[in-house]
């Protein structure tokens, strides 16, 4: 099954880093977004991506001209209707994927795989909103898609072998190292995070230590490139708010339940880097 163009649904953080390292490698990639502004702001943003790597040496001014050149932009999903592949990145809102799917199903020809950046929810829910359940695969890259070097690969029960290795030679050809699990709530990566995160904020939330010195103690403890706090307001508190109430749904498992303050601090809008604060204040 050979994949030759490209679809991506959404142009934000994660979606336009899809579009970046597929198109750095050749891909033809139609990226759409829901209206012309947001179209227009993740296309700037990633042309800034781009332009960074030319800054450091990391690709020629050319290399790059030529990334620009492959990627077209959209706001209406009918552009994906020769696409081999289109992988879906947008909003965690489980009712919104299963419309994407169902109008990508109409749209895209009857080969074409169907892939959701999904971090959390039921591969198989929304792939049974099209008629194709079988084409359809979690393929959830990590952030920042450019930096980070894997790919986790969600088959459901009733996903194809074919598509599971087309959708892996894809991923290894955009310089992934692909790693495969079954369709359960948080797959391998949220699943075992999860409860680190948010055992690291009932520990600052009990008044045990402050979040600099949780955050110490695991960089220079157990060697993590940084700590719990930081790597939240990395993620997005509001990210983190969503997948564990998820996975909290599926399992009951109280590992899983969100603590007090991470709750009143989305509800504060303090949602981390994005936002300018978070448990770190960013505002400077």
């Amino acid at each position: 099954m050979a994949i030759k163009k490209v679809g991506v649904v959404g142009c934000g953080l994660m979606g336009r880093g899809i579009v970046e390292v597929s198109a750095k490698v050749g891909y033809e990639v139609v990226v759409s977004e829901i209206n012309q502004q947001l179209l227009d702001q993740g296309l700037a943003a990633l042309n800034a991506s781009l332009t960074k790597a030319v800054e450091r040496g990391k690709a020629t001014q050319e290399e790059k001209d030529a990334t620009i050149s492959r990627i077209k932009g959209t706001t209406s999903m009918e552009d994906f209707k020769d696409c081999d592949l289109v992988i879906e990145a947008a909003v965690e809102n489980i009712d919104l994927k299963k419309k994407i799917f169902a109008d990508l199903d109409r749209i895209c020809p009857k080969h074409a795989i169907l892939g959701t950046n999904t971090s959390c929810l039921s591969i198989l829910d929304i792939a049974m909103a099209t008629k194709r359940p079988e084409k359809v695969l979690g393929m959830h890259f990590f952030n920042p898609v450019p930096v980070m070097r894997g790919l986790e690969l969600v088959e459901t029960i009733v996903t194809s072998e074919e598509v599971v290795k087309a959708a892996d030679e894809f991923g290894k050809s955009v310089g992934k190292s692909v790693f495969k699990c079954g369709d359960a709530p948080g797959f391998i990566v949220n699943r075992l995070l999860m409860p680190y995160m948010l055992e690291a904020m009932r520990i600052l939330e009990a008044g045990f230590a402050s979040k600099e010195d949780i955050d110490k103690g695991i960089v220079l403890g157990l060697n993590y490139p940084m700590g719990p706090f930081t790597l939240a307001d990395y993620v997005g508190l509001d990210t983190l708010y969503f997948v564990a109430c998820a996975i909290y749904e599926e399992f009951k498992d109280p590992r899983y339940a969100p603590p007090t303050l991470l709750k009143k601090m989305v509800t504060a809008g303090h949602l981390g880097r994005k936002a300018g604060k978070g448990f770190y204040d960013y505002s400077k």
